[in-house]
């Protein structure tokens, strides 16, 4: 069974920095990116970044650009996303992606989630 564990996750006053780890396991089949998508009250889900293994690529919302940072280690079975900078209207449930059928920033082009780690600001 394929397990996208995340972790990092916590609360943080406005401006504040944290990072998010995401370590995927038992996935045999085809893997060609990975992405952190978030989920906010009333808030649509959000594909705020994504990487391409082979390339290490990134692609970021609007929203975020600039402020967050998403990468991969060697194995590219760890991914990361520092974010800095953090505002009230970043906090959200953050789940790691994988499995990638479509469009970078289309939400349900991915598969296989992860549990989500929640990401709180004060402010």
């Amino acid at each position: 069974q394929v397990q996208l564990v995340e972790s990092g996750g916590g609360s943080v006053q406005a401006g504040g920095s944290l990072k998010l780890s995401c370590v995927v396991s038992g996935y045999t089949g085809y893997r060609n990116a990975m992405a952190w998508i978030r989920q906010a009250p009333t808030k649509e889900l959000e594909v705020v970044a994504a990487l391409y293994h082979r390339t290490g690529n990134t692609f970021y919302a609007d929203s975020v650009k600039g402020r967050f940072a998403i990468s991969q280690d060697s194995t590219k079975n760890t991914v990361s996303q520092q974010m800095n900078s953090l505002e009230p209207e970043d906090p959200a449930v953050y789940y790691c992606e994988a499995a990638l059928r479509g469009t970078w920033n289309r939400p349900g082009d991915w598969g296989d989630w992860g549990q989500g780690t929640q990401v709180t600001v004060s402010s």
